[in-house]
């Protein structure tokens, strides 16, 4: 898939508020300081689309993407807030299992993952949560390029392993450094492949 454009559209802290649910949407969530806001960047191919900073929990609320004019990439709030007192983190919490349980246009969750790191107990129970709610997902391994690929390929067969106690099987999976533009071009096509199957679901204005 070519981006051709991509801009901002909305930031929600309400499910009432955000776009009509008719186009396709990709959900991009992990813990804080996954590089989250740079993957969305190298996507797009577009540097200040989504704000990157140094202080982790810094995205708050659902941030609309739009995509050549017909796919959405939404950018969640990260989980494992650094900052954050327990009501708001229990609030954040709500709003995101909502919109991630009840929005009719979303196609897959992509939970990303530090690659650099051992199997983490907050990004497992996170898969279980999908898992249990019936929700397409893949893993999105981050920052490949900060580590040799044996490393990444240890890492990666780890989490699958602990992953495979609740599940049948792993799910479908990308490693990417925003830095190198590294599986740019498979995530885009894996995207694009869902968007050609979608069709527009009933929902009430």
């Amino acid at each position: 898939m070519i981006v051709k454009s991509a801009e901002f559209i909305c930031s929600n802290t309400q499910i009432s508020k955000l776009p009509p649910p008719v186009k396709p949407e990709y959900a991009f969530i992990g813990r804080s300081n996954v590089g989250k806001s740079s993957l969305i960047n190298m996507l797009t191919g577009k540097k200040g689309l989504a704000k990157t900073s140094q202080t982790p929990g810094k995205t708050q609320l659902i941030n609309h993407f739009l995509v050549n004019g017909n796919w959405y990439i939404v950018d969640l709030p990260g989980y494992g807030y650094a900052r954050a007192s327990k009501s708001k983190k229990a609030g954040w919490d709500k709003f995101i299992h909502t919109y991630l349980d009840k929005r009719e246009s979303l196609q897959c969750v992509m939970v990303l993952i530090d690659s650099r790191l051992e199997p983490q107990k907050i990004d497992l129970e996170f898969c279980n949560w999908l898992g249990e709610k019936g929700l397409a997902f893949v893993l999105v391994f981050t920052k490949a390029d900060k580590q040799s690929s044996v490393k990444t390929d240890q890492n990666i067969a780890k989490f699958k392993k602990a992953l495979l106690a609740n599940f049948e099987e792993a799910p479908q999976y990308f490693i990417t450094s925003s830095e190198l533009q590294q599986g740019r071009d498979e995530l885009l096509g894996f995207i694009g492949g869902i968007n050609q199957e979608f069709v527009v679901p009933d929902y009430k204005i």
